[in-house]
Order: C-alpha cells, then sequence, then structure tokens
C-alpha cells in the first residue's frame, strides 16, 4: 500500500489531535482463551510505545481468579521500566478494589482505572455488587489514590445497553457517570461494552453529561465493533469535541462476563481513519500494523482488523 493513502482531507468541527488511550495489552489480552508469556507482553506493550502510542494500558490488578490471563501482573509491571525511555509514555493499570491497588501502588504505578457499570445486572456479575455497592467499593480506592497524586480513571461500562436489561436509558448512565466523577476521577471512559451504540445516541449521551456538568475533555469513548458501528461512534464523539479515544491493536478483546461484546475498535482502524480527516495521534500506521502482524502470530490467529489485513496482505 502506497504511503500516499490515505488521502489527507480534514473535516471541519473535529479536533486537531487526539490522545488514543491503548488497551490492547489489558483489554484485548484479558480476553484470550490462552495465556500468553509475561515476556511477550512486556514486549507488546514495547513495540506499541516504539509506534507512538503515549498511553498503553498495561495489566490488571484483579484477582487472578477471576482473569487468569492477566495474574502476571507483579511480574510483568517492572518489566516495562524501559518503555518510559522510549517517550512520555503512561501505562495505567485496572484495579477493583484496595488490595488491588495496594499491589499497583507497591509497584510505582501513577496511572489507575476502576471499573463501573451503569447497569445492575453486569454490575452484579461482573463485580457482584449492586451500581451502588461499586462505588461504595471504588470510594476509597479514588481517595486513596488522589492522595498519592496518582491520575483515576473511571471505565462505566454497558452506556448504551445492556444483553440482559437491553437499552439503558440515558438518565441512568448520566447518574453512575456523574457519581463516578463525584468521586474524584480525573477522567471517565463510555463503554459500549456490546457494540449496540449508534451516532445519535452517542451524541444524546454526550450531551446529557454536558448538561449534567461533566466536561467533554474528561470524557473518553470505548466502542466494540460488533454491529460495525465503533468508528462512525467514534467519529461522532470527535464532532462532540472528545479527544480521548479507547483502541486495542488489532482489535483484540471483548468482555469475559459479556459474552456478546466482540472486539474493541482496532487502534489501526482508528489511526486510518483520522490519518485521513488530518487528525493527528502521533501514532506511525506502519509499525503498529507490524506490531499486531506480531501479535497476531503469538496468538496463533490472523488480526481482525481491517486495516491491518488490508497493510499486511502479500501480493
Amino acid at each position: 500500500m502506497t504511503s500516499a493513502l490515505p488521502m489527507r482531507l480534514p473535516a471541519e468541527g473535529l479536533p486537531a489531535r487526539i490522545r488514543i488511550h491503548e488497551v490492547g495489552a489489558r483489554d484485548g489480552l484479558q480476553n484470550e482463551k490462552a495465556v500468553v508469556p509475561t515476556q511477550v507482553k512486556a514486549e507488546f506493550v514495547r513495540r506499541l510505545a516504539v509506534a507512538g502510542l503515549s498511553t498503553i494500558e498495561a495489566t490488571s490488578f484483579v484477582h487472578p481468579k477471576w482473569v487468569p490471563q492477566l495474574a502476571d501482573a507483579e511480574q510483568l509491571f517492572p518489566l516495562l521500566g524501559d518503555v518510559a525511555d522510549v517517550g512520555d509514555v503512561a501505562l495505567p493499570v485496572l484495579v477493583p478494589n484496595e488490595r488491588g491497588l495496594d499491589r499497583a501502588l507497591a509497584l510505582g504505578a501513577r496511572r489507575i482505572a476502576v471499573f463501573g457499570s451503569a447497569t445492575e445486572t453486569f454490575a452484579a456479575r461482573n463485580l457482584n455488587r449492586t451500581v451502588d455497592g461499586s462505588l461504595a467499593m471504588f470510594e476509597p480506592v479514588v481517595a486513596r489514590a488522589r492522595a498519592e497524586a496518582v491520575h483515576v480513571r473511571g471505565y462505566l461500562s454497558m452506556c448504551f445497553g445492556d444483553p440482559w436489561e437491553g437499552a439503558v436509558p440515558v438518565g441512568q448512565v448520566v447518574r453512575v457517570a456523574r457519581a463516578l466523577m463525584d468521586l474524584g476521577c480525573d477522567e471517565l471512559s463510555l463503554g459500549d461494552t456490546i457494540g449496540v451504540a449508534t451516532p445519535g445516541h452517542v451524541v444524546a449521551l454526550l450531551t446529557a453529561l454536558n448538561e449534567s456538568g461533566v466536561p467533554t475533555d474528561a470524557i473518553g469513548v470505548h466502542f466494540h465493533d460488533t454491529y460495525g458501528q465503533a468508528l462512525s461512534n467514534t467519529l461522532a464523539a470527535l464532532q462532540q469535541g472528545v479527544t480521548t479515544v479507547d483502541a486495542s491493536a488489532g482489535g483484540l478483546g471483548g468482555c469475559p462476563y459479556a459474552k456478546s461484546a466482540t472486539g474493541n475498535l482496532a487502534t489501526e482502524d482508528l489511526v486510518w481513519m483520522l490519518d485521513g480527516l488530518g487528525v493527528e495521534t502521533g501514532v506511525d500506521l506502519g509499525a503498529l500494523t507490524a506490531t499486531s502482524v506480531w501479535m497476531a502470530e503469538q496468538l496463533g490467529r490472523p488480526s481482525p482488523s481491517r486495516t491491518v489485513r488490508a497493510l499486511s496482505h502479500k501480493e
């Protein structure tokens, strides 16, 4: 594929630059059936950093019983010290509770994320708590993190639809989102966990969040591509002023607690679209594609990303 493509034709009403929150090494690998060796995970993160990604979610400090694919967090995180030499790279980690926070802080983590739900059924299945019970669990985690000057991201799942409850009312999502921000989260990631959102729904939710006092610059979006809507939903969010987009190299991932959730938005597909729109990401698409091809080889299957397949196709 010639480097002249895609043709750059900037569109009005879009940010000049966005930050990609790369989730492949955590959200992507946690959904793999096989456990990826620790050294391979570390190399994956390094290659992502070299490709220009500045925020790479490294691992999760969830109990190994629940996410065995990431049971090596204590072994992995110390291996990533040299990633900082690549540039100004942030390595956030997921923590479910105070015990997870203890483990993360002991290893020097400076950015953490908590993981909430907009619906009661998913909160029960994923966290074994009610929505309000999960918020109560997060409260001391966020407070302690902020006391340590650690950046806190709040993930909110099932923002657009739930496989058990169906459509999720916008007001219900706003209530929980507002509660997470009130706890002290620095940013909020809106998750379309089962990929049912459409652009109008995205605009409606972002508008309602703004009206509730959640600023757009504190919001990131996390779309799954179950119905092929991830890129169109992302574009709708960018048109509303969102500048943080979650994506997964090679389209890895899903959700182990929601079986209808397919892969995340592929980072390469996102970068291809943004390159064409003239929106800067700092990502070298060729290097990122090579990284995803390498990772697909480690996993023993082709990447689901259409851009990876197109750019790596051998004539």
